[in-house]
Order: structure tokens, then sequence, then C-alpha cells
């Protein structure tokens, strides 16, 4: 909901601020006042395209600013919207990195004499295209240039699914599309694999088949080496052992060596030690003989398995052989062994994507044809409720013209489901369906009774299809009971219309008001008498003194008598007292109508017709 807007500096209006109703607020005042500036001060906040001609005569740039209320936080909110929440505008604000202040955006744009634009956020500068990402979420404009947004196929089917409150049909068809699209692509790839990657396939099968023949173990290359320096070394190694173990036990070596081993010898020190009687430390260092001897022991037990052990030197050959085929993988595929095996490992499962077997591609076709079988039904469904919103919505709109003096007038929304491929190789993000169903959505428009039916924007007046607008509003709003935090705002509703057509123009307006904020510009009595608030635009003459001001314009809200003597103008172009009585009676029956709807409406019709 749209709290304030403030301007500074565009076109005639050198400062103008702006606090609408949550309801309805007109916006009113003589033909080229500059209400259009307000428009453009909204688009500008809205990411609109930025002229420097629109700025100020004298001053250095424009500036507009919206405060938009996003999730009924704000202090400045009333019950009537407090329980609204813009719940995608939040998220594009959350995912840009905005926060929220009091539960409001401030949206604001700066346009200079020269140079860029600047877009502002909550204090922080951001993109153009931003703005119009929030903008699309909080305000709607319908004036003869933006009706052209709905000529859209997209932005009707959006309108639709919106009306059909189609959500849970409509993420259960994307989930299926989307699996079917992922694979559509991983066959797409296996179908027509280029050169580089049939070439890839056959390195990595190729290598895989390399690396199997070898069948490395972890460490083993290492284990090999070790081995491989024992055999070498043979000799050293019996030598050295030998001669070590001849030292320490002499019958390891040689069973009829006379001689006593380091080990019997220190036994015999532990024993002399033990035997003497006086005080000292000799038992301590008896203990530490014996744990020296221990340690001997173990080394003379290791060392004695080193001489049963005979290492071949035939097998050398062999380890050679072995080490220099494991080097190679190492040197191909590694460091080590294990980044051999992992890489192989990995090898296998792209090897699974890359093969193109005839029996792979047909697996996949077949999980294909299962994937578009639950695609086209969960479209089908989806289309079913589409179709049954479609005839509500036109039914509706249809009605809604009659009452705005558009007898004859017609809304026709066809849901055309596309007719399927008679090629088999067609796939289904060509052929069926897309991202959003199997249907082709239409919004097709007949302004009068014999007129020939044309897509909606290709038949019809700026006025008729603001009116068609309202009506489509309306009828939504009519099957969504829940308030919208969506602002509607008006211009050119009115056009060619009064009497008996403005007063239900003007009511209508302010049903829809009663779940949407809406702003419309009007220079209908009939109409503004309806709004929850009024601000008028006035022209006022270039000030003699100043030759650099030309014409300013300024905008002020009017209540009590002031608005009387407004709507007096706008029904006569005067304020004499017959004037002003009717617009006393006008801004009575309405408010009347609105408080009490058990009044006679003919009876209030009476007063807004005079």
């Amino acid at each position: 909901m749209l709290e304030e807007l403030e301007i500074r500096d565009l076109g005639p209006i050198r400062h103008a601020l702006l606090t609408p109703a949550a309801g309805m607020t007109a916006i009113t005042g003589e033909t080229g006042a500059g209400k259009s500036m307000l428009l453009s001060a909204l688009k500008l906040i809205s990411g609109g395209t930025a002229d420097a001609g629109r700025v100020s005569a004298g001053a250095r740039s424009a500036w507009a600013q919206g405060v938009f209320e996003v999730d009924g936080t704000s202090p400045r909110s009333d019950n009537k919207r407090s329980e609204i929440t813009a719940d995608e505008a939040l998220h594009i604000a959350k995912n840009a990195g905005i926060e929220l202040e009091d539960g409001e955006l401030f949206l604001s744009r700066t346009v200079p004499v020269s140079g860029r634009s600047r877009a502002v956020v909550n204090g922080r500068s951001v993109p153009r295209a931003l703005l119009g990402e929030l903008a699309d979420e909080l305000v709607t404009i319908h004036g003869q240039a933006d009706q052209l947004r709905i000529a859209s196929s997209a932005r009707q089917r959006e309108f639709l699914d919106m009306v059909a409150d189609d959500g849970q049909e409509l993420a259960a068809y994307r989930k299926a599309w989307d699996a079917l699209c992922a694979l559509d692509e991983r066959l797409k790839r296996m179908e027509h694999q280029e050169a580089s990657v049939r070439q890839r396939a056959d390195y990595l099968r190729e290598s895989i088949d390399r690396i199997n023949r070898v069948d490395p173990q972890p460490g083993e290359d290492d284990e090999l080496r070790a081995k491989r320096a024992r055999i070498e070394h043979a000799a050293d190694i019996a030598q050295g052992v030998s001669g070590a173990l001849a030292a320490l036990d002499a019958s390891q070596v040689n069973v009829d060596a006379d001689e006593s081993s380091a080990s019997e010898l220190i036994n015999h020190a532990v024993q002399s030690l033990r035997a003497i009687r006086a005080d000292g430390d000799f038992s301590e260092l008896a203990d530490r003989l014996e744990s020296i001897n221990a340690d001997i022991s173990d080394v003379v037990y290791s060392l004695s398995r080193e001489l049963d052990v005979e290492d071949d030197v035939d097998d050398l050959d062999g380890l050679n052989a072995r080490i220099h085929e494991l080097s190679e993988l190492t040197r191909r595929w590694g460091p080590t062994l294990s980044d051999v095996i992992a890489w192989r490992d990995k090898a296998v499962f792209e090897m699974e994507d890359l093969d193109a077997s005839p029996e792979k591609v047909a697996a996949l076709q077949a999980e294909r044809a299962t994937l578009l079988s639950q695609a086209i039904d969960a479209a089908q469904q989806l289309s079913a409720v589409r179709a049954t919103a479609a005839q509500a919505l036109a039914a509706a709109v249809s009605q809604e013209l009659t009452s705005l003096a558009m007898d004859g007038a017609e809304l026709r929304i066809a849901v055309t489901p596309r007719q399927e491929s008679a090629s088999p190789t067609t796939s289904a993000t060509t052929g069926l369906l897309d991202a959003n169903g199997c249907d082709d959505i239409a919004f097709l428009f007949t302004p009068y009774e014999g007129a020939p039916e044309l897509p909606m924007g290709k038949s019809a007046s700026g006025g008729e299809l603001s009116r068609l607008m309202l009506a489509l509003e309306l009828s939504a709003a009519n099957r969504h009971s829940t308030g919208s935090s969506m602002t509607f705002i008006f211009d050119e509703v009115d056009a060619g219309v009064g009497g008996k057509t403005a007063v239900e123009l003007g009511r209508r307006l302010a049903r829809l008001a009663q779940s949407a904020q809406v702003i419309v510009v009007t220079h209908l009595a009939q109409v503004a008498s309806w709004a929850d608030s009024q601000f008028v635009v006035t022209k006022e003459p270039p000030d003699a003194d100043d030759d650099e001001v030309g014409v300013i314009t300024t905008v002020a809200q009017v209540t009590g008598e002031a608005r009387v003597r407004e709507i007096a103008r706008m029904l006569s172009g005067s304020e004499s007292d017959t004037s002003l009585d009717h617009a006393r009676e006008l801004l009575h029956s309405s408010t009347l109508i609105q408080t009490h709807p058990h009044v006679s409406k003919d009876a209030a019709r009476k007063s807004h017709e005079q």
C-alpha cells in the first residue's frame, strides 16, 4: 500500500506531498493543471524511463519517493490494512539485501539535468531494474499507455492464474516440467556429442582399462621399493646384522661360540650389585641394568629374525617391472596410488554420462516417456482449473461492463490447449508443453455489439480499456475476499462517461477500494465523491517578480468545505449556492451508501445524476 508520495522539482511541481487513503483517493483539478506529473512520479519510482526534460526550470534535478507499507507493521498503518503482506516484494527486497524500516519500503529516484538517474531503496543505491521488480508487486497503473502490458499473453496468463488460485497445480506441473527438461538436456548431450566429448569418452575408457589392468593397491609402490632396497643391499644387511649379533649374543650366529653374550654379562653385573648389603644406590642401578638388558634382548630377537629372511635376488626384475608400472600411473594420475584409484572411480561415473551406447539411450528415452506422460497429466489438470476460472471471470467482467455503460461489450478468455505434434522427435520444449503448461491464453474483447472480436489492447479506446481493467480487477477481487497489498491507479477511466455511468463507475472504484488501495485521476464529481480522500492539483500563474520561475503546480488535500467547493467546481465550473448544495448532497449520498448499504441506491443515485 502506498502510504506517501513526495515530489520535488518535477515539471511544474516544485514540491508536493500526498498521503493517499487506505481505500480510495481521488486526484482532481482543472485540465492542464499537472495531474500527469503525479503519474510521471509514480512511473519514475517504478523504474520507468527518466526524462531530464521533466526537471523543473532552474532546478538541478528532479526527485520522487514513494513509501510503501509491505508487512502491516508500519506505525502509520490502520486496521483496514494491518493484516496485509506483500510477500513477493518482501522476497525481492530480502534477496537484494535490503532491510525494511518499520515494515516499509522507500522507493526513490533522482533525475539530474545531465547524467544518469539514481535509484535508491531504503537508503541503498540499487539498479533501476530492481525498482521495476518491486513496483510490479506494489503498484498497477491503468492508463492509456499502461494498458498495453496486459495485452501480452504472458501477463494475461499471470492474471488468470492469480484469479484461478492455481498455485498448487502450477507448482506440481513445474516440478514435472523441470524433471522432463533435465532429462531432455541429458539426452541431447548424449545424442549429439561433439567430437571433443567423444574424445573425452575414449580417453576415459582407455585410462580406466589401463588402471584396471595394473590393479594398483594403496601404498603398494612404497612397500615394493622397500623390498627392492632389501634385495639390492642383502649382503650389506647380512654382514651388519651378523656383526651386531656376534657382539650382543654370539650364539645367535655360531652355536659353538664360547663367548659370553652381552645379556649374560649384564645379568652377572646385576647379580653382583644385588649382593651388596651396604647402603647406596646399588639396587636402583641394578634395576636400570635389567631394563637395558630387556631392550638388548628385544634387539637381539629382531636381528635374529632378519637372518631368517631369505630374499630371492631373482625377484628383482619382477619388482622393478611392477614399480615401473605403478610409477607410470602416479605420473599421469597421481601423485599417489590413492589419487590414481580415486581418479579412476570418478572417471567411471563420468563415463556413465558420456556413454552414448544404444542401450543407455534407449533406457533414458523410456524414462523420458514416463516423465512426459506425468508432465502432460499435470498440465491438463492445470488447464482444467484455468478453463473453469476463465469462464467465470469472463462472465463476471462482461456483467461489470454492462453496468459501466458498455452494453454489448464482452470479454472472452480463450484457454486453448496446444495440439500434440505429429513428429515423434519433437522436444517437449518446442511441442505440446512449455514452462507454463499446455495452454495458449488469449483475452478477446468485443467493445460493442456487432464489433469484431479482437485481442485485448487492439479493440478499444484508452477509456474503454481503463473500464475493462477496472472490471477485471473488480471481478478478481470478488473471487478473493482477502485484502490486497496492491495499489491500483486509474487514469482516463472516466473518459467519455457521465450521468448514471459516472455514478456506477465511482461506485465500483469504491467497491474495489474495499479490498485494495485505489487512486483515481478523474474530472467527474460523481466519481470523486466516492473517494475516502481527495487531492486537488492547482496551477498557479508565474510570479511577476521572478522571471526564472514559470507556472507552478501545487497539490493539496481538501476536506470539509474545501472539498465541497472542489466538487461544486467539478459539477458546474463555479461555486454558486446551487452547485454547493448539489456538491454537499453528492458527498452525503456517496458516504451514506458506503456506510449504510441498505439505503435505497436509486434514491441516492438521483442526487448524483442531477
